[in-house]
């Protein structure tokens, strides 16, 4: 007997399981998207980790690499003095690890100084550093060109034990009196700078590395190695040869929940309220981010509106994108015109050309790389027609993946500057005008003394010349000493009218000399020129004059007439000085023209000595300070503007209180020694092979006599 067929399930139960199977499937949906979100989630918090590491570590290379740049464009000491060079290269060198080898060459790229960093083994020890020139020479090839520090591309330094070390150089120029004399070589070990770098938990967690443009690995830091999963790249922009880094976790890919099974059994019934928990936290952080960023942008906006000086934005295409108000106040257009006109309207017409030329050069280039860093001068023009002065400072605009959308430019307006500029050099011109015409006016008293024994000799040999003219000749006949008495007599009269006016052409010489830019001058026709108006003075009070000047005798770049009026400044103040207290057979003023000795750094040294009392102590701490003076009828500004004077020529001033002559007592001093030091325009001659060094001199000058 067979068993009767289970009866057919009810047809309302099929669409409840077609409800239960809708129901989880949409949790299995659910699960597996709140497993992929939540994935997601750790990879993006890992990346957004990686990302701000690699912010953190480009801002503290750039910090560190402008370190370097102030350490370097600072490590400047006197032309000849190595050991103040090497000392100040000794402390860069210990004080910033990052830099291995500092480099002092002249302006041929030859090495003149150089020093080793103490942390690790001399660079070039394995290969010579001749055979590792062509980098640098195109980093200093560079910065020659834009008078700026300019880096090189790296390269790497083999080291003894068959390792190596990743480096790059940078070159910085040095200028004297605006020109080139030389550079100085920085060389940064990359490695070096990542450890610098890394902090310990940065160390700890990702790896830093400079890379090439093709992935290739130049040196690397921290103490674990990435996993290649969350990688973020920065473009350090340095002048010259950017670097790419490289920034890798340590992080692999996040896993599933361990888990697995308790975390599915949770999440049935935590899954829609944790999505909908995990997007209220994510829409927070959004509308948390947003505020922030429109108040970073509003104080962004705020400051560059506050602002005096003008910001300009350029596309790649030349056209002006943003200004802010201080420039539209500059130039009088308003953002709007700015942006709209297809050329500036702030050009002047005649130099729309020439301008157009010079910013196709600068869109010609692909980066900004090539562009100099410091700022050049141009005219623009106001609405009014008005033309005035800027300085721009240009650089590019350079996105965090290293692309370049256009330049951002600071614009100064000179024109108040110019005009101080010109206030001052105009009240300079009469400060000095005065100061000349002062001192012929106190050499008037002289001229007159002077003038009077050749016109009182004239006088006399032209009446002399009447009366024998006038005379009746003895006997009937002309006298025969007639005629050789009136040619003496007219001899004489020649040369003391000549005489009368070499005096006078002196002083006018001096008076109606105009200010003149720097020729080259030897430095015994610079004594030469004051020397007539020396000697009025000195004769006066019984002073002697001597002149010592050093064979070959020096030459000198200078403003003629500025030198003059200092040396002649310093000649009358060593005279007004020994008249009175110093006895009359001791009065010496010398004048003297020396090299200075290379161990006190190279120059041609103007002395002016006297025999007089000397400066008091309380009055020399002072001397050079503006309207001080010891004089009743003095107004406090001669030795002020020639310290002035000689130091606009690249020079020094300053004295010394001799000691005391034989004869007198030893606290009593020996006179003054005013010194005047400027650069030479050549070297000193060398002494003969197998010499010592000496200081030029010339004969001394038999007494009472004065020497030229």
């Amino acid at each position: 007997m067979s068993l009767p067929a289970p009866p057919l399930a009810p047809p309302r139960t099929r669409p409840r399981l077609l409800l239960w199977g809708m129901l989880v499937a949409l949790l299995g949906v659910a699960q597996s998207a709140l497993v992929v979100l939540t994935l997601r989630y750790e990879q993006a918090r890992a990346l957004d980790r990686t990302e701000d590491v690699a912010t953190a570590a480009q801002g503290e290379i750039r910090r560190r690499t402008q370190l370097v740049l102030q350490g370097v464009q600072g490590l400047q000491a006197p032309a000849g003095d190595a050991l103040a060079w090497r000392r100040h290269a000794d402390e860069l060198l210990r004080s910033q690890r990052e830099i291995g080898r500092l480099e002092r060459r002249d302006a041929r790229l030859r090495i003149v100084e150089a020093a080793e960093t103490p942390f690790l083994e001399p660079l070039f020890s394995r290969l010579p550093r001749a055979e590792m020139e062509v980098e640098t020479e195109v980093a200093c090839s560079s910065a020659r060109r834009l008078m700026s520090p300019s880096f090189s591309r790296s390269q790497f330094v083999p080291l003894p034990g068959g390792l190596g070390i990743e480096a790059v150089d940078v070159c910085a120029p040095l200028q004297e009196a605006g020109e080139l004399v030389g550079f100085t070589v920085a060389t940064l070990l990359l490695p070096q700078l990542l450890d610098e770098v890394l902090g310990a938990e940065i160390g700890r967690s990702h790896e830093l590395s400079f890379v090439e443009g093709d992935g290739t690995r130049l040196a690397r830091g921290g103490a674990v190695r990435g996993a290649g999963v969350f990688v973020a790249e920065r473009l350090v922009d340095l002048p010259g040869a950017p670097l790419q880094l490289r920034v890798d976790a340590m992080e692999r890919a996040p896993s599933l929940i361990p888990n697995l099974a308790t975390a599915l059994v949770l999440g049935l019934s935590l899954a829609l309220s944790a999505v909908v928990v995990l997007l209220v936290r994510d829409g927070r952080r959004r509308h948390a981010a947003e505020e922030a960023l429109a108040e970073s942008l509003a104080f962004r906006r705020a400051m560059e509106d506050s602002l005096l000086t003008g910001l300009r934005a350029r596309d790649r295409q030349g056209r002006i994108v943003y200004v802010n108000p201080a420039f539209c106040k500059m130039v009088g257009y308003s953002a709007d015109e700015l942006q709209q006109a297809a050329l500036p309207p702030y050009w002047p017409p005649e130099r729309v050309g020439e301008y157009q030329r010079r910013q196709a050069e600068r869109l010609a280039a692909a980066t900004g790389a090539g562009m100099p860093h410091e700022g050049y001068e141009t005219v623009f023009m106001r609405r009014d027609g008005e033309r005035f002065p800027v300085m721009i400072y240009e650089a590019p605009l350079v996105t965090g993946t290293g692309k370049q959308t256009g330049w951002m430019s600071a614009v100064l307006d000179l024109s108040a500057q110019r005009r101080v500029e010109e206030l001052s050099r105009q009240q300079q011109e009469r400060l000095q005008a005065t100061a000349r015409l002062a001192s012929v006016g106190e050499m008037a008293s002289l001229l007159s003394h002077e003038l009077n024994q050749p016109l009182s000799a004239i006088a006399s040999y032209a009446t002399g010349s009447l009366n024998l003219m006038d005379a009746p000749p003895l006997g009937g006949e002309p006298d025969p000493e007639l005629l050789p008495s009136l040619r003496h007599a007219l001899q004489r009269i020649t040369e003391q009218a000549e005489r009368a006016g070499r005096v006078i052409k002196s002083v006018h010489d001096f008076v109606r000399r105009r200010h003149q830019a720097h020729e080259v001058i030897a430095a015994d026709l610079l004594i030469e020129s004051v020397l007539p108006l020396v000697r009025l003075q000195a004769r006066k009070v019984g002073v002697r004059v001597e002149v010592d000047v050093a064979q070959p005798v020096p030459r000198v770049k200078v403003d003629r007439t500025m030198v003059e009026q200092v040396l002649l400044n310093l000649a009358r103040n060593g005279i007004q000085a020994m008249d009175g207290p110093t006895p009359l057979a001791d009065r010496v003023l010398t004048l003297r023209a020396q090299w200075v000795p290379a161990a006190q750094g190279r120059g041609v040294r103007f002395s002016v000595i006297d025999t007089g009392p000397g400066i008091p102590a309380d009055v020399a701490q002072r001397l050079f300070t503006p309207f001080v003076t010891t004089k009743p009828e003095g107004m406090g500004l001669g030795l002020s503007l020639c310290r002035t004077v000689i130091e606009q020529h690249g020079g020094t001033m300053d004295f010394e209180t001799l000691p005391a002559r034989p004869g007198t007592p030893a606290d009593q001093p020996g006179g003054t020694a005013f010194h005047v030091t400027l650069p030479p325009l050549t070297p000193p001659p060398a002494p003969p092979p197998g010499l010592p060094a000496v200081e030029p001199a010339v004969e001394p000058a038999a007494p009472g006599l004065p020497v030229r």
